[in-house]
């Protein structure tokens, strides 16, 4: 049987998903049904989410009354399809929400992504976006945990929010959420012995450490944020 730093380390979103109660992503479940209430889901409505992992979006949206369905490369839950987030399998206005949770960062062309999201969405159809943002360099952690925190790019707020409109949306909110990103370092902390994963990366160890602190240097002062938009789709 593999340890579990091994798992960590080949396959940081499975253990990650295994050891971490909850959603993940910052702000948890109270975050996704805020976002539920910010895009109007509620009886009747249609909704994609894409890179939906283990399904509580999901969950949270069919006890509203709407009609979900999961986007996933490896689905393990109810009501979700394999499949590609820049090339959705679904039809021309299929959906009236489309949600991503801390999961569009993964897309290798998020401008890309985001415009067959817009495709897929009916005439005024909502989008809800969260995700994590970096102003300057990034803090340097080791592959892969840097994908693990998402923090293998740049992604500048505003550089987010151009690709969204340039998509073809019109930015209705957009808010700067520090204590759900602060609220989810918390939980991986209380999961993940990372003294013992530096021990386990060897020679990657010290660098592991040197990131670690420099990713608390730069949560601590902005560099590293969480950004929560809804976006509507222009006509």
């Amino acid at each position: 049987m593999s340890h579990p730093l091994d798992v960590l380390v080949g396959d940081p979103w499975r253990a990650l998903d295994a050891l971490v109660d909850g959603p993940l992503h910052p702000g948890g479940r109270a975050a996704t049904e805020e976002l539920l209430d910010r895009t109007a889901v509620g009886d009747g409505t249609a909704v994609l989410d894409v890179g939906c992992g283990r399904g509580e979006a999901l969950r949270l949206a069919r006890e509203r009354g709407a009609r979900p369905v999961g986007l996933d490369r490896d689905p393990n839950a109810e009501d979700t399809v394999v499949g590609d987030m820049t090339a959705l399998p679904f039809r021309d206005g299929s959906f009236d929400v489309a949600l991503g949770e801390c999961v569009l960062c993964l897309s290798p062309d998020l401008e890309r992504t985001l415009c067959d999201v817009a495709r897929i969405l009916g005439d005024g159809g909502r989008l809800g976006l969260s995700d994590v943002t970096v102003t300057g360099e990034p803090p340097t952690l080791p592959p892969p945990i840097d994908r693990l925190v998402c923090l293998d790019g740049q992604r500048e707020q505003g550089q987010i929010r151009r690709s969204v409109e340039r998509a073809g949306f019109e930015v209705q909110e957009i808010e700067t959420r520090t204590d759900d990103l602060l609220e989810m370092r918390n939980r991986i902390r209380e999961a993940i012995d990372f003294e013992r994963l530096a021990g386990a990366l060897g020679e990657r160890g010290d660098d592991l450490r040197e990131g670690l602190r420099e990713l608390e240097a730069a949560v601590e002062s902005g560099r590293v944020g969480y950004v929560s938009i809804v976006a509507t789709k222009r006509s």
